[in-house]
């Protein structure tokens, strides 16, 4: 009998009739399976990192979609695969992300995050996670402070108490992010953000000052294999390969990379991109004309094992920068500083010296005005700075000068440069002279400086340009870079750092003494040089000197006589020239308010087989005065027109769809053109590049070529050409045209 009637208990029986020994009955079985479910092991199954979704998110879809690249300060999202449902309560997931060698956490270069339910704060973090059955979707966020870079990601899985497993997830690369305001590269313009991260392909400015000539070039950053170029540029730095764990740990850093990257793009100190080569023989290589992209130079970089590429000058070293810094997450464009100065010592004057023949002659100093140089600007927060100079950054890979002991230079601020805050780094000094010095022509003879013939304080710095957004067209930018030439604001400014530039020598500078001087005296006649028509290669050139009688303070009145010896001289990208290729002597008498003209032609067969690839020659004269003994200096550079390269398409680009091309060339010159190739190039139309040897094309004949591509990707694109001979390196076209998606209707 039971005590209590309200209370059975029930006990098993087995089939003998004995009491607690039959089979556990099947309902309780199953709770006691579940039981055991819940308690199981979690265990990876497979991982989705979403790359198509998350690079189209980080605007790296032109990288390709099938490898994970991210900018950082931006979140994007996985996918974990489990062995069953992730429990938030029992089940502990750590990610693990990694970059460099021997990645610490005090370094920067490894994080460990906990999964969170929410976000919390700048930090690598895992959140906002929903379950899906097996399935677990979590946002990963990268703080704007982290190091860019090849990251690896791992999670660790752990129970309670229990044992721990780590596995591997997969890489990713990270970038950094100018579309995130908490970046130090953040740029609030899309239509900027558009032109200076995401546009392939641009002009560098070249030739001269009056005769500004657009350079197409491929920047190609998003071609195959380039962003694992630029990290292999990085880690062959030198400071990479001093202390390797460190070097990584500062690629955070946008002023730091910028330095690394302005250094190793030319290979004077280490194992850098490009081989810098100015004089004329590039037999070992190709010459810096030949170029028209920055892909073939970097691929062919890294395919040789970090064996400098033959050759670079400014433009090459400046156009590749701009393809690694645009590719790695900063916002670049190319800029072009004609009569750009390289003033060595630092006293902000440049000397350059004629004899009495009119004749311009080479000096051993290292001073120099280059006819055209160009650079980089790069879009930074400087926090390194006082406030107020963020924004565009000088930055200059071509080795002119070292910084720390390098060939590289910058980031100099512009509003610095233009300020005159020269104490302000990096290599402020060298970039404000570059576009401020003044220059100081001499008459030379008797191994001595005779007489002043120019002081010009505004001929240094001209038509600083770069590509103009959204458009094919120039940008004069010379305005962000000083205040106009003969101002209050750009004297002052000008004086300020030479007061700090000069510092103790100040006291003993002839160059001070020459500003209070106030420069030459008056002359008593005005001498112009004139083009009378187009210069052509090929052709004699015609020029006419205009002279004109003007009152002076030695001769107000009066016929004055003239003795006028010119000279032409093949004018050098670096400001130089060559021996003398063609002299006259003109006699003149000038009345009081007289002007006279007088025709001058300097025929082909003098240089011819004398120029170099720029095809510029400098005409210069010295007059000299027979009634004060003074002399008077005109100068006329003439740059030399190439033939017209002709580019047509059939109206639709489609991807994958033959496009027909229609290339054509005249030689309107009077002699062949031998040996000629053609180079095309165009990222998202040519995988690489497509060559032709063409042969020998004769005076007014004409070559036409067709041939059919077949577009890679949609959007605005640029095809560019290139046709080269023995006598002409340089004639060059490009067709932007617009590709529509496959199937697009």
């Amino acid at each position: 009998m039971l005590s209590d009637p309200g209370t059975i208990i029930l006990l098993p029986i087995d089939a003998t009739g004995v009491p607690g020994s039959c089979p556990v009955p099947e309902r309780i079985q199953r709770q006691d399976l579940e039981v055991k479910k819940k308690v199981a092991a979690l265990e990876l199954r497979s991982v989705d990192l979403q790359s198509s979704r998350n690079n189209q998110e980080h605007h790296t879809q032109e990288m390709g979609l099938q490898r994970l690249i991210v900018r950082r300060s931006q979140s994007f999202t996985i996918q974990l695969h489990f062995s069953r449902p992730f429990h938030s309560g029992t089940d502990h997931i750590t990610f693990i992300a990694e970059t460099g060698p021997e990645p610490t956490e005090l370094l920067g270069t490894r994080a460990t995050f906990l999964l969170t339910s929410a976000r919390q704060g700048n930090v690598w973090s895992a959140s906002d996670f929903t379950i899906d059955a097996n399935s677990l979707s979590v946002s990963l966020f990268t703080p704007a402070s982290a190091v860019i870079g090849p990251y690896t990601l791992k999670i660790k899985i752990s129970q309670g108490q229990g044992n721990s497993l780590t596995h591997l997830l997969g890489t990713f690369i990270l970038l950094f992010n100018p579309w995130s305001a908490e970046d130090d590269v953040y740029l609030p313009s899309e239509l900027l953000l558009q032109e200076y991260i995401m546009m392939d392909y641009g002009f560098v400015y070249k030739g001269h000052e009056r005769f500004i000539t657009p350079w197409p070039w491929n920047y190609g950053q998003f071609e195959e294999g380039i962003i694992d170029i630029c990290f292999e540029i990085l880690n062959k730095s030198l400071s990479f390969l001093e202390n390797p764990s460190k070097a990584c740990s500062q690629r955070n850093d946008v002023v730091y990379v910028c330095r690394v990257v302005s250094a190793m793009i030319n290979s004077n100190d280490d194992s850098g991109v490009l081989q810098g080569n100015w004089g004329e023989d590039y037999s070992r290589g190709l010459s810096p004309l030949e170029w028209s992209g920055s892909v073939a130079i970097l691929r062919q970089w890294s395919a040789g094992g970090g064996q400098p590429v033959r050759y670079g000058q400014c433009w090459v070293f400046a156009a590749v920068m701009c393809t690694v810094m645009r590719c790695l997450g900063v916002p670049t464009r190319v800029v072009s500083n004609f009569r750009s100065a390289h003033n060595a010592d630092a006293n902000l004057t440049i000397d350059t010296y004629y004899d009495q023949n009119a004749v311009m002659l080479p000096t051993q100093k290292r001073d120099k005005i280059w006819n055209f140089h160009v650079w980089n600007e790069c879009w930074m927060i400087r926090k390194d700075l006082p406030p107020g100079y963020n924004g565009w950054q000088v930055l200059d890979p071509t080795p002119q000068e070292t910084s720390s002991g390098l060939f590289r230079c910058g980031p100099a601020s512009v509003k610095a440069i233009r300020e005159g805050e020269v104490h302000l780094p990096y290599d402020t000094p060298f970039v404000y002279a570059e576009v401020n010095a003044d220059e100081v022509i001499w008459l030379f003879g008797g191994g001595q400086a005779l007489e002043i013939l120019a002081h010009n304080i505004s001929s240094i710095g001209k038509e600083i340009s770069t590509k103009m957004v959204g458009s094919d067209q120039r940008q004069n930018i010379t305005s962000s870079y000083k205040y106009p030439e003969g101002s209050l604001e750009e004297r002052s400014v000008f004086m300020k750092a030479s007061r700090k530039m000069l510092g103790s020598r100040r006291a003993s500078s002839p160059f001070l003494d020459l500003l209070g001087s106030g420069g030459s005296k008056d002359q008593p006649a005005q001498l112009q040089l004139h083009l009378a028509q187009t210069p052509e290669w090929g052709q004699d050139l015609l020029l006419e000197l205009h002279a004109r009688r003007v009152a002076d303070r030695a001769h107000p009145q009066g016929p004055i006589r003239l003795v006028v010896r010119f000279c032409a001289q093949t004018l050098l990208h670096s400001g130089g020239t060559r021996g003398p290729l063609w002299r006259q002597k003109v006699h003149l008498t000038l009345d009081f308010g007289e002007e006279i003209q007088r025709s001058l032609s300097l025929p082909y067969n003098n240089y011819k087989n004398k120029l170099t690839d720029e095809k510029l020659i400098r005409v210069s004269g010295i007059a000299k005065v027979a009634e004060t003994g003074r002399s008077m200096l005109v100068l006329k550079d003439i740059s030399l027109e190439p033939p017209h390269l002709a580019i047509e398409v059939s109206e639709r680009a489609e991807v994958g769809k033959a496009l027909r091309v229609h290339i054509s060339l005249t030689n309107t010159l009077s002699v062949a053109l031998s040996h000629c190739t053609m180079v095309l190039e165009g990222s998202g139309l040519i995988d690489g590049q497509i060559s032709n040897d063409l042969g020998t094309l004769v005076a007014g004949h004409t070559v036409q070529i067709q041939l059919d591509l077949y577009p890679l990707k949609a959007g605005r694109r640029q095809l560019q050409v290139l046709i080269s001979s023995k006598e002409l390196k340089e004639i060059k076209g490009y067709k932007d045209i617009f590709v529509v998606a496959a199937g697009a209707s």
